[in-house]
């Protein structure tokens, strides 16, 4: 959400706008869908597709992400969430990969919601920016949605 200088409300950001609009198209065509499998099956052609849309290096962390959350956890359900790629347990979005330019940010972000179990004390982190998908860091995803997940 946009503020003036003094602090005025604006409204939302034309990002924010068409985010929101993205999920309700995402909504509405998730509740035409037919039967369990053949929705499940259409929500992972839909957020396939919608990595295939990205820039170069969000597409190449967008498709690494999902190999590592798909192995690591074969359970979660892949669908679309705001126009992002995300993973729900249960219905519930677990972990979202949001691209760099999908808000004009300097980085992709791997963020986790409510249902991600990853406490650890009283503060955790549930939003990691990424720049790019080596190795390591595909270690790290797979032990945090390891975590996540149990």
């Amino acid at each position: 959400m946009t503020a003036t200088g003094n602090g005025t409300y604006e409204g939302f950001t034309a990002d924010e706008r068409a985010a929101m609009k993205e999920h309700a198209q995402e909504q509405k065509k998730a509740a035409r869908r037919g039967s369990k499998a053949d929705k499940a099956a259409e929500a992972e052609r839909d957020l396939l597709a919608k990595i295939a849309e990205m820039q170069d290096s969000d597409r190449i962390m967008a498709e690494r992400v999902h190999a590592v959350v798909t192995a690591t956890a074969p359970g979660l359900a892949p669908k679309l969430w705001y126009g992002m790629p995300a993973y729900a347990l249960d219905g519930k979005v677990l972990c979202f990969f949001q691209s760099a330019a999908k808000f004009k940010a300097r980085y992709a972000t791997l963020g986790f919601n409510d249902p991600a179990r990853l406490d650890d004390g009283t503060m955790w982190p549930t939003a990691f920016a990424l720049t790019e998908v080596t190795p390591e860091v595909e270690t790290r995803i797979a032990a945090l949605v390891k975590q996540a997940v149990s």
